[in-house]
């Protein structure tokens, strides 16, 4: 991230409901690695919702990706 940013990511099933929240909080500028322990979720598809907002200017991104759990 560019700027300091409140951020949220959100895990969904395939049908839309919410899995789990990753991350929900003020994160600084740079780069970021989360980890989602799957251990209790069955194989299969889900999505992930990204939202960050900057706190330093009117900098806005959101975006929705596809991803598939095998065990």
């Amino acid at each position: 991230m560019p700027f300091k940013s409140s951020v949220k990511l959100h895990i969904y099933n395939s049908l839309g409901e919410l899995v789990t929240t990753i991350a929900n909080g003020i994160f600084e500028s740079g780069y970021f690695e989360l980890n989602w322990n799957a251990v209790d979720y069955a194989s299969g598809i889900y999505f992930y919702s990204i939202e960050a907002k900057s706190l330093e200017n009117p900098a806005e991104f959101r975006d929705v990706m596809k991803m598939i759990l095998i065990k």
